[in-house]
Formats: C-alpha cells, sequence, structure tokens
C-alpha cells in the first residue's frame, strides 16, 4: 500500500488517516475482544465486509504498525494478525466507544458482566485487558 500524504498535521485528522472508516476499528476489535486472528475470521463477523475492504483495511493496519502479519506456524497457507503495541494501545478508545454507545444506544448487545467490569472499574478491566494481549503478543 502506497503511503499518501496527510491532509494536516491535526492529532484528529492524524487517527482518522488510519481509522476513517469503521472496518479498521471493527478489525481491531475483532482481535481485541474476539480473539479473531485470520482473514477468514474477518470476513464471517456479523458487519459482514467484503473482501477486497477487508484486504485493504488489514494491510493499512499492517503499514501502520498496529497489526502484524505473520505465517501461522500450523498452516504454512494461512497468515496470523495480531495487535502491535501500537494497536493494544487503542484499548481505553475502544472501551469508551464502548462504554459511549452502551449509552445511547439502547439496541446495543450487551454483555452485562463486561459493562459492569467496565462501569465498576474501567482501569482494572484496562489492566486486565491490556495484560492479556501484551502476553499474546510476547507469546508470539
Amino acid at each position: 500500500m502506497k503511503k499518501t500524504k496527510k491532509k494536516s498535521n491535526c492529532p484528529i485528522n492524524s487517527a482518522l488517516e488510519v481509522f476513517g472508516d469503521k472496518w479498521t476499528f471493527l478489525i481491531v476489535r475483532d482481535i481485541m475482544f474476539n480473539g479473531k486472528h485470520y482473514y477468514g475470521e474477518f470476513l464471517n463477523a456479523e458487519e459482514k465486509i467484503s473482501t477486497n475492504i477487508l484486504a485493504d483495511r488489514l494491510s493499512l493496519l499492517e503499514q501502520s504498525g498496529i497489526i502484524t502479519k505473520t505465517k501461522d506456524n500450523n498452516h504454512k497457507s494461512k497468515f496470523v494478525y495480531r495487535l502491535t503495541q501500537k494497536g493494544i494501545d487503542l484499548l481505553p478508545i475502544l472501551l469508551e466507544f464502548i462504554v459511549w454507545s452502551s449509552k445511547y444506544d439502547k439496541d446495543v448487545d450487551e454483555d452485562n458482566t463486561f459493562f459492569e467490569s467496565i462501569r465498576k472499574d474501567k482501569i482494572k478491566m484496562l489492566d486486565e485487558i491490556s495484560n492479556k494481549l501484551k502476553n499474546e503478543l510476547i507469546e508470539h
């Protein structure tokens, strides 16, 4: 993927250069919260991303240093996608999206245990999820 020139150096614009559409955050969500790591798993997500958009967004996330792509040790024809530390650092943003959506959209599917854990002690939840993701990074 060719690196494009930024429209400005504004920090919000910088983030939107990578996350300017829903698909990039949904891919990060699937890795972060749903344990998905394979192309086919992303294709089977509820939102039904098309193959060309998925390939493009995975490439963008990899080029941006948010995910890594490595060959699967067990299936040489498959690739495994994992978050980098830069990707793991998106956790607080995604948790805030979850809290905001559950507050304002009554149709959001809530895992009550998960939401209560966030509401009760957000810092503890951040630490637990972050440590789990960091351990995945270290193990692979």
